[in-house]
């Protein structure tokens, strides 16, 4: 069977690209696009190529930036924008395949093997193509990696920017691959890393020549995947750009105005937080087994918890006691607290595990019967007039300005 042919597209420096279309006169100069200041989001979100040259790096805080880069031209961020031009790009790679992937909102895979006949061009020359089609009929440059499977794709992209094109075969893979480090790998994070270094494992080459055993006993599941993924073994089919993908979690994260302490206001924040994440939960249909939190203090310093149920569920007031448990193992009420993040996961449809409710149910089962109904209720009532048409009675007592950073699903 003959090798499929997959691209993915990286749009070089994508928020600091589409910002300088319409500021053509900053384009010789060290810009970033940052978060709002005022409402405490002073990080770096993206920066041109000059910004990176000088230092500049993404999730670093403005005045640090700056200490780099003294002349650092900032700009604020427009998401809607950036969507905009997300969904043109991706008209272009549509003339191609049908068959793409949106990966993040400036990343996306293509399997183009069904297309190559058509097209009479070699993979190579396909991503040329879009290189110099995005280039000219948007404005902005990307960078495509081209191989026999997603994962290699991903990593060529990655390899040469900005505006290259790395193809990665079965035939050079050992040399374009192999010494890279192992942190370049796909869900490699941080802590994986540190556990793969633990048993002298640098590079992604030292993890396709390791014991396949030893990887899944020390890592986990994750790591007989990280094997298969080291030695080109993914076989992951590009999903086609409108067929709806099932939300693997649902969360919601907010930065504060100013720091908040003492458990009234960290309820308040969590109570905020779980009413969102619940009510989305319901207007996917679906439950969750497992709660996490993440608190971030004042240094940026992040600490986080999670918790895995005996019985999924979508219900606000679980999720806030829970959450509030979580917190209560892990920091201090008498501790300051940048933001918070709470996230919901290991989700299924909710008809797939109702609870079996008889008279020999609990109180718990019964509560929790009660619950659904006056959350759905709520849900109802703020479908027909709108969010604030009904609050819970908690977010009334203290306003400690809450501001909505990011939402994940």
């Amino acid at each position: 069977m003959a090798d499929r042919a997959i691209l993915h597209c990286d749009c070089n420096n994508f928020f600091a690209s589409v910002e300088l279309i319409s500021r053509p006169e900053l384009r010789n100069q060290p810009v970033a696009v940052t978060g709002d200041p005022e409402n405490r989001h002073g990080i770096i979100l993206a920066k041109n190529e000059l910004a990176k040259s000088a230092g500049v790096k993404t999730a670093e805080t403005i005045w640090q930036a700056k200490q780099k880069c003294p002349n650092l031209i900032c700009l604020p961020s427009h998401h809607k924008l950036y969507s905009d031009y997300s969904r043109r790009i991706n008209q272009i790679y549509f003339q191609y395949t049908d068959l793409i992937d949106p990966f993040s909102v400036d990343e996306s895979f293509l399997d183009i093997t069904g297309s190559l006949k058509m097209l009479k061009m070699t993979p190579h020359e396909v991503a040329d193509e879009l290189r110099r089609r995005v280039r000219v009929e948007i404005g902005i440059t990307i960078s495509v990696g081209v191989s026999f499977c997603k994962v290699f794709a991903k990593l060529g992209s990655d390899y040469k920017k900005p505006d290259a094109t790395t193809e990665i075969t079965r035939e050079n893979m050992a040399d374009i691959v192999f010494p890279l480090p192992a942190s370049d790998l796909l869900f490699v994070g941080k802590r994986t890393f540190e556990a793969l270094k633990r048993l002298g494992i640098w590079t992604i080459g030292d993890i396709a020549h390791a014991d396949r055993a030893l990887l899944t006993r020390v890592i986990g599941s994750s790591g007989d995947l990280l094997w298969r993924y080291a030695n080109g073994l993914d076989d992951e089919p590009v999903t086609p750009y409108y067929v709806k993908r099932d939300a693997k979690s649902v969360g919601n994260g907010m930065t504060f105005k100013r720091d908040i302490m003492g458990k009234d206001e960290i309820r308040i924040g969590i109570s905020e937080l779980a009413d969102d994440v619940s009510t989305r939960l319901r207007a996917i249909g679906k439950k969750g087994y497992v709660i996490a939190i993440q608190i971030k203090t004042p240094n940026f310093k992040v600490v986080q918890k999670q918790r895995k149920m005996n019985k999924p569920t979508w219900l606000q007031s679980v999720i806030s006691e829970e959450c509030m448990a979580l917190f209560e193992t892990v920091f201090s009420y008498s501790s300051p607290v940048r933001s918070l993040t709470i996230t919901v996961s290991d989700l299924i449809d909710a008809g797939r595990e109702e609870e079996q409710m008889s008279i020999f149910a609990g109180p718990d089962e019964n509560d929790n019967e009660k619950k659904e109904t006056i959350e759905s209720a709520i849900d109802d009532i703020r479908h027909k007039f709108g969010h604030g048409s009904i609050h819970l009675g908690l977010h009334e007592k203290k306003e400690i300005g809450v501001d909505h950073s990011k939402k994940s699903e």
